[in-house]
Formats: structure tokens, C-alpha cells, sequence
């Protein structure tokens, strides 16, 4: 019963509103024949006599006269508000439908000026009051004198550094038309009532022009005399709606709902005998039926259908992608990893007791597998449950069988619940290695690290049936097994692609910055390809031989806080051939360097493939390779000193390769 005296409650409040718009529609439409309230009578004030609508006296009841035109009488003056300002009504003519008002401001003395923050309304027909006067005097204060013929001195206000003056021109109070060296006082309507103002008038004649006053136009509507008929018949069919609706009975609340603008049309049809006027009402009541009727069908009808079709909607769209991986999941069950259950990797976690890390793509949790040992769990976010990513990985890894690249060894999926089941790396990434500020690693061990990863993508692009583009190679997705074998890891972002295929569409272009080719931002590098992973791969090595992210914070030059360019700088000066010996840097950072530079070129076809890149670093000869062109950007080419650039080449403490 509640909810149904909710619904009908706000069906009635429609159904006022739309009442309230007969009443405001009616009000227009006029009702000559009937006749004025008592309430409302004409009143006097002064010599002003018979004042009635739009007129209206301060205390009047509500519905008499029109609210702006109210006056109020003091001392046999009457006097009313335009704007800020108040001015005396010296004269009414309903014939003409305006009235003429006159500054209070303006005093007896020789020398008047309107106040500056009373300014009437100007020749606006959208306010209920606005002059006809067709003129303005302009009041102007110049801190220069001005000589010309519209510029009337005011002498009596001007001083010695201080010039007033008046203008009457018909644009004289456009911010256009007058000099840069004055500024407004104040403006006023000025009208000759009996003789047109002068364009050139002097204040002397302005004067007597304003104690005249101006006149101002009645408002552009007709006498609403007949708006309380209105108001009293709609106040009588809302008390009578009330009383049905207060009842408990639904047989009052069906009539209070149905009858409420046939009660209300009685009612009009009470006070009106013209017959115009009681066909205008009873078409408008119908429009008012007609809409209710629409309301009450949209309310109960199409929105409970619109609910329930975006509901099915949403429910088949779910299904179709969780079928879709269901179907995939099958076809690769035979094939490719093994498929847990939920509850299995609940088991193999230990309920998620021991956390690895958080990657992009969701939590990874250190488990145990009966079999294989210790195993990573990648439990996948709730960004992931669209299936795209998932999919995308569990195809990708489950097609790849090498030494550089991480082992799937199954997966989970139970509706919106994904989860990856990697082999476990105890080292975990390479990241925590290179960027530590004591490094442990040597540089053999360094150069047997790169060498592996670029084995690895060299693998992903050329020793599939489909080409495979990382996208995402960083140190963080390079993980170290017991021996420091580095395994390409976190194929959520990866693409498979047709070996010949070597362009990719823009939609692919994602990443992670710092690591990201330009080409995958702005296609005015070039086309998308597998040399986006060749440049990745190049800011790799360079993190690999540096290893200066998290270290020398201090310096004092801004330049060596840039690792690339410091080195570059270093390998192109005339001395390249002493560095190795004097300044105390690695043969092998400096040809991790040279590989990186030629890999990080700005123009995809400028930099080797990944089968080149191994070759360069198989070499054990780094003088065969020869320095790339600059590939950075806005970055200061001049170095202060050698030492500084290359003193900062750490001597790694060893872990030897029976490690």
C-alpha cells in the first residue's frame, strides 16, 4: 500500500505541474468578460488619481497589479523602484500605456548630478520596465579637457585636473564612442515631451530636461484581472485531492487521480461564460489527460521493459565472453598447460599466504606443486575479467618452448576468477639486481644476462608459426632462475602476428613509458612493428650497463643524471680507444652501450633485428662495433669532464657461473 500511495503521490505532482501550465496558458489567453476582484480597487496618491493595473500600492494583496510597478505613497508623492533607483511618478497615461518618472535624487540646487549606481533599466523588451525615450545624457569625467562640439562642459563639477562633461548624441553612451582619457559618471534617459532633445544640448538644458523626467512603457501583457480565478480553482481542486488522497480507500485515490482536471475544468467554467474561453480550457485540460496518460504507460509499462532488456542484455553479453574463453580453454586443454580448479589453487598457495609481488595485471603468490616444486600464481584483477588479456597470455606462452622464455605450467579459470600458474623464479626480476646501489652481479654474468634476453625475443619474432611482439620488455619482466638464466616473462600485452607481416595496427600501441618506442605514440616515426621490442630491448641494455636509476641523486651537473647520453658523449670523443684502458670502463658496458644505442635509433628502420642484435652481442671484440648516430633528443651535449662521465662505471663484485 506504501509503494502504491509513492506512485500515485508522484503521479499527482505531475499532474499539478502540468496544472500550474494550464493556469499560466489560460492567464494569456485573456478573459475580457470577467469581472475585476473587490480586493483589487483603484487608489490615489497626490494629484495622481485612479491608479489601477499594472499599478499596484505597497500592502496591496497578492494578484493585485503587477509586483514591479508597485508604489509607494508617502507625503502625496508617489514613488516606485526601477533598478537600483527610485524615482517619483509625476504623471499616468493608460491611453498612451506609459507613466513619467523623474530622479529623486535630483535636488533643487544649481548644479544636479545623477547618482553613478542608479541606473534604469535601458531599451531592454525582455524587462517589464523600460523607457521610450529615445535619448541619454552621458555624464563623463576626463582627466583632460576636450575640444570638440559633443563634449558639453559641466563647469560647475570640473576642476583643475578633473573635466566633466554631458553628451546627448543618440550613441553617447556606447564605450566606443568616447575618449580614451574619460570614464562614465553616470547616464540618464532624457526625453523633451513636448520638443525633441538636441543632439548638442548644453548641461543648462539637460538640467531642465531631466527635472522633466522620462517616460516609461506599461509591461506587454494583458490585465490578469481574471488570475485569481485561476488560483482559486486550483486551490479548491488541490484541497479536494488531498482530503481523497488522505483516505485509505483506493477507490477516492483512483477518483482523486482521474477527476482532478475534470474538477478543475467545472470550476472554470463556473466563473466564465465566454465560450472561447471554456473551449481553450477544456482542449488544454484533455493535453493535460493525454500527457498523464503517456506518463503512467512510459512509468509502469516501457521502463520495467527497458530494464529488464538492458538486464538481459548485460547478462548475455557476460555469458558470450565467458563462453568464448570457455571454448578456447578447451581447445587448448588438450594441447597446451594444465587447468586447475579454484579450490586447487586455494590448495596450492596455502591460501594465498605467501605474496611474491603486484604487477599490472594482478598479485603474484609463491605456492607449491606436487611434482614441480615451487611454482608462481599470478592471480589476475578484476581488469582482466573481460577474458582479452587472459586469453592473450595463456595463447601466447603456451606456444613457446625455450629456454629464455618463462614456463606456463597451467592455469585457472571459474567464471570472473583467472589465475596463471608460472614456473618459479627464486632470483625474481632483474630490475632488483641492476638498479641496486651495490651491484652483485659481474660483468660476464651481465653480458651471459642480455645475451639470454635478446635469444629469447630473437625466439618470440622468429622461432614461432606466428610472430610474437612483446610490447612490454623491461627489467621488471625479465626473471632469474637459480643459475641468473633470464626468462622473458608477462605476456599480457603481447600480439601474435604473421611472421610476413611486419606492420601492426595503431590499436596495439601500448606499453610502459620509459621503455615504449616513439613509433607506438606518434606514427611520425614509423609503422608499428617488432622493432617497437627492439628499442625496449636497447633501453634494457642500457639499464643493464648503467644500473644509475636509483643512484647518484647528488651530482651537481644535470647532464650525468642521463646515463645514455653521459656514455654516448664518452664513446664519441677522439679518445674512444683510451677509455677502456685509462678511464677504467668495461669492455663489455661499453659494448652492452653500443649495442643499446644502435637499438634506441628513433626510426624503426635504423635499428638491427633481433637476430643482428645477438650476433653483435656474441662478439667478444667490441672495437668491431661501431658507434650509432645520437639518438637522443634535447639533451645538453656538452659533458664538463671524462672523468666525470665515465667514472661513475662500477666494478661489479663477482658471482661466478658456478653460482
Amino acid at each position: 500500500m506504501a509503494i502504491s500511495g509513492a506512485l500515485f503521490l508522484a503521479g499527482i505532482f505531475q499532474t499539478l505541474s502540468i496544472l500550474a501550465v494550464l493556469g499560466v496558458l489560460v492567464t494569456k489567453s485573456g478573459a475580457a468578460d470577467f469581472q475585476e476582484q473587490p480586493a483589487c480597487v483603484a487608489f490615489s496618491c497626490g494629484h495622481l488619481e485612479d491608479i489601477r493595473y499594472p499599478f499596484r500600492l505597497q500592502g496591496d494583496p497578492l494578484g493585485c497589479g503587477d509586483e514591479a510597478y508597485e508604489l509607494v505613497c508617502r507625503d502625496g508623492r508617489a514613488s516606485i523602484h526601477i533598478n537600483t533607483g527610485k524615482y517619483f511618478v509625476t504623471d499616468i497615461s493608460y491611453n498612451e500605456s506609459r507613466f513619467w518618472v523623474v530622479d529623486a535624487n535630483l535636488d533643487n540646487s544649481s548644479c544636479p548630478l545623477p547618482l553613478w549606481n542608479s541606473l534604469p533599466y535601458f531599451n531592454d523588451m525582455g524587462t517589464k520596465l523600460y523607457t521610450s525615450a529615445v535619448r541619454w545624457a552621458t555624464f563623463l569625467n576626463c582627466s583632460r579637457a576636450i575640444n570638440n562640439g559633443m563634449y558639453m562642459p559641466v563647469a560647475c563639477l570640473s576642476g583643475n585636473t578633473s573635466f566633466v562633461y554631458v553628451l546627448t548624441t543618440s550613441s553617447s553612451y556606447y564605450v566606443q564612442n568616447i575618449e580614451p582619457s574619460c570614464g562614465y559618471l553616470a547616464v540618464i534617459p532624457v526625453d523633451g515631451r513636448t520638443k525633441n532633445v538636441p543632439d548638442y544640448a548644453s548641461y543648462a538644458d539637460v538640467v531642465k530636461f531631466m527635472r522633466n523626467g522620462f517616460p516609461v512603457l506599461f509591461p506587454q501583457v494583458e490585465s490578469p484581472s481574471h488570475s485569481p480565478v485561476i488560483k482559486a480553482c486550483a486551490r479548491d481542486t488541490f484541497q479536494n485531492f488531498k482530503e481523497q488522497m488522505s483516505s485509505r480507500n483506493i477507490q477516492n485515490w483512483t477518483s482523486a487521480i482521474i477527476g482532478t482536471e475534470l474538477q478543475f475544468l467545472g470550476c472554470v467554467i463556473d466563473y466564465y461564460s465566454s465560450a472561447t474561453q471554456v473551449w481553450v480550457t477544456l482542449v488544454l485540460v484533455l493535453a493535460v489527460e493525454i500527457v498523464k496518460c503517456i506518463i503512467v504507460l512510459c512509468r509502469f509499462i516501457l521502463a520495467p521493459l527497458t530494464v529488464l532488456t538492458f538486464l538481459g542484455y548485460k547478462y548475455r553479453k557476460t555469458r558470450i565472453s565467458i563462453d568464448a574463453v570457455e571454448k578456447f580453454l578447451r581447445m587448448q586443454q588438450a594441447l597446451g598447460p594444465k587447468r586447475y580448479a579454484y579450490t586447487e589453487i586455494t590448495a596450492i598457495t596455502g591460501h594465498f599466504r605467501e605474496k611474491l609481488g603486484q604487477g599490472g595485471y594482478g598479485s603474484v603468490y609463491k605456492g607449491f606443486l606436487p611434482g614441480d616444486g615451487h611454482v608462481a600464481i599470478k592471480m589476475l584483477s578484476n581488469s582482466m575479467c573481460n577474458g582479452e588479456e587472459f586469453i592473450s597470455e595463456v595463447s601466447t606462452i603456451s606456444r613457446i618452448h625455450h629456454v629464455n622464455v618463462v614456463r606456463l605450467v597451467g592455469f585457472c579459470s571459474e567464471e570472473l576468477r583467472r589465475a596463471l600458474v608460472y614456473e618459479y623464479m627464486p632470483c625474481g626480476s632483474l630490475d632488483k639486481y641492476i638498479f641496486s646501489p651495490k651491484k652483485s652481479l659481474s660483468w660476464d654474468k651481465l653480458n651471459e644476462i642480455a645475451l639470454g634476453i635478446a635469444r629469447g625475443i630473437d625466439y618470440l619474432h622468429h622461432g614461432c608459426d606466428m610472430q610474437i611482439m612483446h610490447f612490454d620488455i623491461k627489467p621488471h619482466n625479465i626473471l632469474l632462475d637459480s643459475n641468473f638464466t633470464p626468462k622473458v616473462a608477462d605476456f599480457g600485452l603481447a600480439k601474435l602476428y604473421p611472421r610476413d607481416d611486419s606492420l601492426v595496427p595503431v590499436s596495439a600501441a601500448r606499453g610502459t613509458i620509459g621503455y615504449i618506442a616513439p613509433e607506438m605514440i606518434s606514427r611520425s616515426f614509423g609503422a608499428i612493428s617488432c622493432k617497437a621490442d627492439v628499442y625496449s630491448f636497447g633501453m634494457l641494455l642500457l639499464d643493464i650497463a648503467g644500473g644509475r636509476r636509483n643512484r647518484e641523486q647528488h651530482t651537481s651537473n644535470s647532464a650525468d643524471l642521463y646515463y645514455p647520453a653521459l656514455v654516448y658523449d664518452c664513446l664519441t670523443r677522439q679518445e674512444v680507444s683510451e677509455i677502456s684502458e685509462d678511464v677504467g670502463i668495461h669492455w663489455v658496458e661499453r659494448k652492452l652501450c653500443i649495442v643499446g644505442f644502435c637499438c634506441i635509433q628513433m626510426k624503426p628502420a635504423e635499428r638491427p633485428s633481433m637476430s643482428e642484435v645477438v650476433e653483435m652481442l656474441e662478439s667478444d671484440d667490441p672495437d668491431n662495433l661501431q658507434v650509432p648516430p645520437r639518438p637522443f633528443f634535447g639533451v645538453d651535449d656538452h659533458i664538463s669532464e671524462m672523468d666525470d662521465c665515465c667514472h661513475s662505471s662500477s666494478k661489479s663484485s663477482a658471482i661466478s657461473e658456478d653460482d
